[in-house]
């Protein structure tokens, strides 16, 4: 659990810094600005949580979450998703998902490392460092090149993840995951 509440920390911290003019500016996801960057990894959170307390995953889409307080949604969404991943058993379950098996613990990895992201991806959009939880970042890069094949990378919108991109020498290794993970660093 403690990957999941270090890489919602992360992702809060840099979303509390957003001001609402940055909500149409670009981000590092070809297909969203910050805006929809930020319905999406609220809304991905409560997700998780659906998908493993069997909710189902038709989480409501149509929730801008942008539009209000997003902080206050993004803390109510990790609550949520905290707790659905600190049921008992949880983490020993299998759960189908359309992409495979997966143990609990695999998706809370999941939900970790991509809510992680997406706050490396709010922080380039605004113009913030990104050198974000280095020790978080290096245990997630080492995780993600044992799990993440070519068979789950291509276009935007068409795979899970881009194609990996070379992080300039000496980045950080939050840089490092975004651009293993597909992002142009």
């Amino acid at each position: 659990m403690e990957t999941l509440d270090r890489s919602f920390e992360s992702t809060r911290a840099i979303l509390a810094k957003v001001q609402p003019g940055d909500l149409d500016a670009a981000t590092p996801c070809a297909s969203w600005d910050v805006s929809a960057l930020i319905n999406h990894f609220v809304g991905t959170a409560r997700w998780w949580a659906a998908i493993v307390t069997g909710a189902g995953a038709g989480a409501a889409a149509d929730v801008d979450y942008a539009a209000g307080d997003f902080v206050s949604a993004y803390e109510e969404s990790i609550g949520i998703a905290t707790s659905a991943f600190e049921a008992e058993g949880v983490l020993e379950q299998t759960f189908r998902l359309d992409l495979g098996e997966f143990s609990g613990a695999a998706l809370l990895g999941l939900a970790a490392t991509e809510q992680f992201t997406h706050g490396w991806d709010l922080a380039r959009a605004i113009g913030h460092h990104t050198d974000l939880d280095p020790e978080l970042a290096a245990v997630m890069l080492t995780q993600a090149k044992l799990a993440i094949t070519d068979a789950s990378r291509g276009t935007d919108g068409a795979a899970l993840f881009a194609p990996a991109t070379q992080a300039p020498a000496g980045a950080s290794p939050a840089d490092e995951l975004a651009a293993f993970l597909g992002r142009r660093v």
